[in-house]
């Protein structure tokens, strides 16, 4: 089982990205104050429950208590700023991303397994 770690300062943010040279790094934006959010909190922990991809990294950004980490992964990612959003980084860019109800095991298996 994968586990996610808590993105609470820019610097863990900055650190994370640039791992992701070697390692993917799969970003999960969520709102403590949201349904919608924590539904796809339930479906990305789903994942992580169920033989997720070993290879990726795992973080999340709570959008509400670290705004300003929230605020710099869309910056820094150049993606404008969705809750909650799953965003794929490999090698500190982009490759996919979707947010809401679209944020399912099923989307996730699909596009993790694969890597």
């Amino acid at each position: 089982m994968a586990t996610m770690t808590k993105m609470t300062t820019n610097e863990q943010l900055l650190n994370a990205l640039d791992s992701s040279n070697q390692r993917a790094v799969l970003l999960f934006k969520h709102s403590t104050r949201c349904p919608i959010s924590a539904r796809a909190y339930e479906e990305v922990s789903a994942y992580l429950q169920n033989q997720p991809n070993e290879q990726l990294d795992y973080a999340m950004i709570d959008v509400i208590a670290d705004r300003p980490v929230s605020n710099e992964a869309a910056e820094s990612l150049n993606i404008k700023h969705e809750s909650p959003q799953v965003i794929l980084v490999i090698q500190g860019a982009p490759v996919w991303h979707i947010s809401h109800s679209h944020i399912t095991t099923e989307a996730l298996r699909g596009k993790l397994d694969s890597l």
